[in-house]
């Protein structure tokens, strides 16, 4: 197979070394990433500036844009043939619930799936320093041994995320659904030295729904959770109740 791989935290990240080389397993691994972190980047397409690669080694390209930007350079101009499978990761930390709307690593799985190329989006449930990504890049090429030898779904990508374990520590892979969390947004406004006035984006710290059968269910008890992503936002649901009104 010719897989290609890419992340949001930037081409010298361990997670993206660890992915490629256990991906090796299964064929000819393309590397085309960030050139730097590019973590909360979304969905998102650089358009008002030109972008740059740069070749670090045989196989190995940093772009100076997005994830999205770099699944775009990769399959329409830098790789000699349309890639098997893309793979995104493995994400220093875990990417679920309402997170993936702002996840780098979960948009380029979702552009390539937009191209119709099997995808799946990889993450490692934590952001200690000390981390298990060697054991998750095996459990990555079990999951793209399985997606490549059944195929997804139509316009379907798969999230996966990792408990921070070693292998046998984990508990068996379930399939989840995507959760919800409470989220209170927050700016913190400071002053520089100079007077002048600064803001960080940040928020509480979150409150997951541990419903069972979600990703966050899966998680908090060591499982490995697999959720299939689409792209359809449509509420269908709420479709006959809009069409009752007088528009």
């Amino acid at each position: 197979m010719n897989i290609m791989v890419t992340n949001d935290d930037g081409i010298h990240a361990a997670g993206i070394r660890a992915l490629a080389e256990a991906m090796a397993q299964l064929g000819t691994v393309t590397v085309v990433a960030p050139d730097r972190e590019r973590s909360a980047a979304g969905h998102s397409l650089t358009l008002h500036s030109p972008l740059r690669v740069f070749e670090l080694h045989k196989g190995w390209y940093a772009v100076d844009g997005t994830p999205t930007d770099c699944v775009n350079m990769g399959i329409h101009s830098m790789l000699p043939v349309t890639p098997d499978l893309v793979v995104s990761g493995i994400n220093h930390g875990a990417n679920l619930g309402d997170d993936v709307t702002y996840s780098g690593t979960v948009a380029a799985a979702m552009e390539a799936n937009l191209m119709g190329i099997p995808a799946i989006a990889f993450s490692l449930a934590t952001f200690e320093p000390s981390v298990h990504f060697v054991d998750a890049a095996q459990i990555a090429v079990r999951v793209a041994r399985q997606v490549m030898a059944n195929g997804l779904p139509p316009d379907t990508f798969l999230n996966v995320n990792i408990p921070n374990c070693p292998r046998d520590s984990m508990q068996p892979p379930l399939i989840t659904r995507q959760g919800k969390r409470s989220f209170i947004g927050k700016i913190v406004d400071k002053t520089d030295p100079r007077g002048r006035k600064y803001f960080w984006v940040g928020s509480e710290e979150p409150n997951p729904n541990d419903e069972p059968g979600t990703d966050f269910h899966a998680i908090n008890r060591c499982h490995v959770s697999i959720t299939p992503l689409h792209l359809d936002l449509t509420n269908h649901k709420t479709v006959p109740i809009l069409e009752k009104w007088q528009f």
